[in-house]
């Protein structure tokens, strides 16, 4: 409960900050997120590639695993 509340205090504090009443953060924000969007965005790709490859490993040793499987259960 109180994650929840602080999480609200927060977003409602960045919402101050943004807007042009408030602080007015707005264009530096703006001017943050064009700067690391392709940062993060090769964060991401590379994060993606790691969960691409892990799952392709993780294929190969279950097809290896059914094949041993079968092989049991055709030996009596």
């Amino acid at each position: 409960m109180k994650a929840l509340v602080l999480g609200i205090v927060i977003l409602f504090g960045v919402v101050f900050s943004v807007l042009p009443t408030g602080l007015g953060w707005g264009k530096d924000v703006l001017v943050f997120l064009k700067g690391a969007l392709p940062v993060i965005a090769a964060f991401i790709g590379l994060i993606s590639l790691f969960i691409g490859i892990a799952d392709i490993k993780d294929m190969r040793e279950i097809k290896k695993e059914e094949a041993l499987g079968e092989e049991e259960k055709a030996v009596p």
